[in-house]
């Protein structure tokens, strides 16, 4: 009777043990959020961090707002914050983002490529500026972002 209840006890182990292994493996598998990230464009300076799946960032100078879906900023005049998005897959997001005076916005699609690099590319007219000297230009319609290390 003994070698049985400890027969048990070792398959009961054993099942919890394998339980809480698939658990873990179920958890990091669907707990992948490839819109939560953070990238930077070197050549440009330009950031850009997001969370596409609830609004949990705090975007400086706008703390009284609360936490917004992400931000913009770097090399460029002002910070521009996420106001909408449309996720098209894991791979490619729509995301629209205005000035911090709310009187531009400016849409964009990001897309991940093959090198776990991401394109950015402005659609329409590129609102977004920097200052260069004592003028404001336009900066690339088009920027290659990696992940913020």
């Amino acid at each position: 009777m003994r070698n049985s209840t400890r027969r048990n006890a070792k398959l009961n182990t054993s099942k919890l043990a394998t339980t809480a292994v698939m658990f873990f493996i179920a958890t990091v598998c669907l707990g992948q959020q490839p819109w939560k990230l953070q990238l930077t464009s070197p050549e440009e300076k330009v950031n850009l961090k997001l969370d596409l799946y609830e609004e949990s960032i705090e975007v400086p100078g706008f703390e009284s707002f609360g936490p917004m879906n992400g931000y913009m900023d770097g090399n460029i005049y002002g910070v521009w914050y996420v106001v909408g998005f449309d996720i098209k897959s894991d791979k490619q997001a729509v995301i629209t983002i205005a000035n911090e005076l709310g009187s531009e916005d400016q849409k964009l699609t990001l897309t991940q490529n093959s090198d776990s690099t991401y394109q950015l590319k402005f659609l329409g007219y590129n609102a977004v500026k920097r200052a260069q000297g004592k003028k404001l230009v336009k900066i690339p319609s088009e920027l290659k972002m990696e992940i913020k290390k």
